[in-house]
């Protein structure tokens, strides 16, 4: 049986809670990571746990990688064959690229939890927070941020 080291231990003391607004360009990825990182930093906590939570259904949230762009190229690549906006959807009040993009967004997250260890987010070398616009034009999206620890 493997062990889990336990790498820090804390009593939750404090928890702040922040909004993000983001103004997307249009389908594709927008990263996030040195607001979130920003966000961890004013609030001061050493251990804990980052919550990022998108306030839309038509644009979500994902862990990537950050260092080779064609990596994002190719997911959105995959989004559009696994929900294309041709397909005809019974729901379209608001557009045909808005069902895909609810799609998009069942597939993907709408919420992520990343710890955070010695004041630092615990992501990998190569990873990166992004909200995943999913629709054709522009918008602007809400990012809540909630972290918790001490």
């Amino acid at each position: 049986m493997r062990r889990v080291e336990i790498v820090a231990e804390s009593t939750v003391a404090r928890q702040a809670t922040g909004r993000l607004v983001v103004e997307t360009r249009g389908p594709g990825f927008t990263e996030i990571t040195a607001e979130a990182t920003g966000f961890v930093r004013e609030a001061g906590l050493r251990h804990g746990l980052l919550t990022v939570f998108c306030r839309h259904t038509s644009a979500s949230l994902t862990i990537q990688e950050n260092a080779d762009p064609d990596v994002r190229t190719d997911l959105m690549t995959a989004l559009d064959r696994l929900a294309p906006r041709d397909e005809p959807y019974v729901h379209g009040i608001e557009g045909p690229d808005d069902m895909p993009a609810h799609i998009r967004t069942l597939l993907t997250d709408a919420a992520l939890t990343i710890p955070l260890v010695e004041g630092r987010l615990a992501l990998g070398t190569w990873q990166g927070i992004y909200l995943i616009e999913h629709r054709d034009r522009p918008h602007r999206r809400e990012v809540v941020l909630h972290l918790v620890g001490a």
